[in-house]
């Protein structure tokens, strides 16, 4: 049960309540069931998350289930990335027909690798189109990337039409760093908005994101922090 003293709690210009309110409480464990998915639904609704994070198998039964209580995300070629833009667009589609309010992409690393710039950028134009008006985010994974790849991809995502760039699956060895984050922040410039995801298990951390500009966390953990 969440603790109504941390919740009104101020941690550094924040309290309990809004940090929270910036998260997407998330699922994405290979292993988990309904009753998993069902638990972070109940917990997203308590705190008033930004949404729940969960697999796409389970977006209907989520949507049946939170009755329009709190917005459900899903993942789309997670978490490699490296599907056929079809297989991505057939996959958003599917995850929108079941009723998700948000979808967060993984991009094709190597084509970024190989510099097929346009084809990177008419993927995310695909899968935005896709989204149908949905909210769209894109994970770049920064942890592959040398940051001339991030500063790329930052003006890539800028034009492409998505909300939201994420640094971040969390299941490439690494998660969201702070520099990581003020890069993306100042990179773009206000032109879209910034996700950290991966490895924010504090308060602390979550507040110095949220202060650097960031305006989604991506976790797992935090809920239990204000408990």
């Amino acid at each position: 049960m969440l603790d109504t003293n941390k919740l009104k709690k101020k941690y550094g210009n924040h309290t309990g309540k809004e940090i929270l309110s910036f998260c997407d409480h998330t699922i994405l464990k290979q292993d988990s069931v309904w009753a998993d998915v069902k638990r972070i639904c109940d917990e997203g609704m308590l705190a008033k998350t930004a949404s729940v994070c969960i697999q796409p198998s389970f977006v209907k039964q989520a949507v049946d289930y939170v009755e329009g209580k709190l917005p459900i995300c899903t993942v789309i070629g997670f978490p490699n990335g490296y599907i056929t833009t079809a297989t991505k667009f057939f996959e958003t589609s599917d995850a929108v027909k079941n009723g998700a309010s948000e979808i967060d992409m993984v991009i094709n690393i190597g084509a970024l690798k190989e510099r097929k710039y346009d084809e990177l950028s008419n993927e995310i134009k695909a899968i935005k189109e896709a989204c149908n008006g949905k909210l769209l985010k894109v994970i770049i994974e920064t942890c592959l990337l040398t940051d001339d790849e991030k500063k790329i991809m930052c003006n890539i995502v800028a034009n492409s039409g998505a909300e939201y760039i994420k640094t971040s699956t969390g299941f490439a060895g690494g998660g969201a760093t702070f520099h990581d984050a003020e890069l993306m922040v100042n990179e773009t410039a206000g032109k879209i908005k910034v996700k950290a995801a991966g490895g924010i298990k504090s308060i602390d951390d979550a507040v110095k994101f949220l202060d650097l500009g960031v305006m989604r966390l991506g976790t797992s953990s935090l809920f239990k922090m204000f408990c």
